[in-house]
Order: C-alpha cells, then sequence, then structure tokens
C-alpha cells in the first residue's frame, strides 16, 4: 500500500504561472528518484513548486544552464552524471567539500544573481550509515568508483575518521586525483589505491560506480570475498534490489540500497533552496519519505 499523501502527490499536483521550478539534469536520466521526493512533498505540504527531470547531453550542458538561469520563477538545479564536474567552471561560488571534490549537485541563484553550487552526496552517505548503524570512524573502508558521487563519498568518509579508506576506480588517473585531493585536506588520513576490487578485510564495501544500471553489467566486486559482519551499501537507485543487493542477500551478508542516501540529502538540498520550515520537518521525521521511496 502506497504511503499516506502518495496520492495526493500522484493526482492533486497543480502547476500554476506562479510555481516556481526545478530542474534535475543528467544523461541519462531515467534513473534519478528526486523528481519523486521534491514534488511528494511539494504536493504534501502545500509549496508551489515541481521539479522537472531534463536530459541534457554534454555537449549542451554549459548553453543550457546559462539560458534556463534566466527565467525569473527559476529556483535551482540539482545535477547527476555526468554533469557534477561540468558545472564548477560556471559557478560563481562553491561550498568546501564541493570545491574540495571538484563537483557538486545542487546549484542556487542568489538574491545578488551569483550562483552558488554545493555538494551534498557525501553528507547524505553518511547520514544514510548512521540511519543503518554502520560504524565510520575508526572502520576499514573499500570505496568502488569514485565519480563525482565517489569522491564526495570519500571526502565525508574522511570527515568521519575512517581509520583506512582504500579506492577503486578502473581509471587509475582517477584514483590518484581523488587520492591527492583526499591527503591534502586530511594529512592523517589512511589512504590506500587498490589494483583491484577485492572486498575481503573491509568493515563497509561501497559500490559507487554505475555498474548495476544495465541488465548485462558485471557485479562491482565479488560477494563471496567479503569478511564475516561486513556491510555493503550500493547508492545506485535503479533497477532496485540491484544485482549486487541480491547477491549479498543470497550469502546472509548486510547489503542496504541506495535511496536512503537520497532521503538524507533531503533536508539538506531544502535549507540550500531556502525552504527552511520543510527542511526541519523532514529532519525530524524522514519516515514519509522512506516510504515512499519503497513504494515506488
Amino acid at each position: 500500500m502506497a504511503p499516506k499523501g502518495v496520492a495526493t502527490y500522484r493526482h492533486g499536483m497543480q502547476i500554476t504561472g506562479s510555481t516556481r521550478v526545478f530542474m534535475i539534469l543528467g544523461d541519462p536520466i531515467a534513473q534519478v528518484r528526486a523528481p519523486e521526493q521534491f514534488n511528494h512533498l511539494f504536493a504534501r505540504h502545500g509549496i508551489d513548486a515541481v521539479m522537472v527531470p531534463a536530459r541534457v547531453a554534454p555537449r549542451d550542458f554549459a548553453s543550457f544552464v546559462g539560458q534556463v538561469f534566466k527565467a525569473e520563477n527559476f529556483a535551482g538545479l540539482l545535477l547527476t552524471i555526468p554533469h557534477k564536474a561540468a558545472m564548477l567552471p560556471l559557478l560563481d561560488r562553491c561550498d568546501r567539500l564541493g570545491t574540495l571534490a571538484q563537483a557538486v549537485n545542487a546549484v542556487r541563484r542568489n538574491a545578488d544573481g551569483s550562483i552558488e553550487g554545493a555538494l551534498f552526496d557525501g553528507i547524505g552517505f553518511v547520514k544514510a550509515l548512521d540511519q543503518f548503524g554502520i560504524r565510520q570512524r575508526g572502520s576499514k573502508v573499500l570505496l568502488v568508483g569514485v565519480g563525482g558521487g565517489g569522491v564526495a563519498i570519500a571526502a565525508s568518509l574522511a570527515e568521519r575518521g575512517v581509520a583506512r579508506l582504500t579506492l577503486y576506480d578502473p581509471d587509475t588517473a582517477r584514483c590518484v586525483a581523488a587520492a591527492a585531493m583526499l591527503k591534502g585536506a586530511w594529512p592523517a588520513l589512511v589512504l590506500d589505491i587498490a589494483a583491484r576490487a577485492d572486498p575481503a578485510g573491509f568493515d563497509c564495501v561501497i559500490n559507487a560506480s554505475p555498474l548495476g544500471l544495465k541488465a548485462d553489467d558485471p557485479l562491482p566486486f565479488d560477494p563471496a570475498r567479503l569478511d564475516a559482519g561486513a556491510a555493503v551499501v550500493d547508492i545506485l537507485m535503479k533497477n532496485q534490489p540491484t544485482p549486487l543487493l541480491r547477491a549479498c542477500h543470497a550469502r546472509g551478508v548486510k547489503a542496504h540500497p541506495g535511496f536512503e542516501m537520497l532521503i538524507q540529502q533531503a533536508p539538506e538540498y531544502m535549507d540550500f533552496f531556502g525552504l527552511h520550515p520543510l527542511a526541519r520537518t523532514v529532519a525530524e521525521d524522514s519516515s514519509e519519505l522512506r516510504c515512499l521511496m519503497q513504494a515506488l
């Protein structure tokens, strides 16, 4: 049964001439869950706003962003692959984590006309780990995939005080760049670059790669190599449960889906976009969103 309020979102949303417009940009875009989340919250809490997905090719990204911010009723952007890094040169201001990771996933126009970006992927992820009861301080973590989302997660894990962080990505240069950024910001961090994605010996293993989006993708790592008691988090939002989650559950491994990361970002987004009462409401009780994500 759908959670209370979902029917209102699906059938009762009204878009008028005064509606504020948010967009989420990506290429591809079908995998995103933010429109379901935002539009439910807007309708449920009486906010005259809408979140619209837009598939924008990388070659058109800069010109699209330049034009869309000219609309006076345009409220802001969310960004997903492959646009999180491409937004940096277009910003006037950026928060600390976005500057470190060289990627953002939220963009707003300030009252002075400046364009400001922020990165909430990592914050949402570590808050999701809290929700799952997964210890971070003092733990050994393997991160598979160090694109924009992966680097954000790595930075927030470093802030949380993990004992050892190991990075793996088939693009070795990407790993080297991420490692240099992390060591520059957190010199005491024990950091490794792995030659292969072997989950043995880790307390927590994270899939931040796109493996699992396509039906013929291989698993990002071999679940048979996981230590007893290890936890797995797959940040993919599409194809739930993902092949990795199914493989882990078959072995009795604690494995968690990525939508909790999105849920935990919601109050951060709302605050960033000036929707402070809604941010407080969601922060105090996120059960409504959790039910929504599980039902859709």
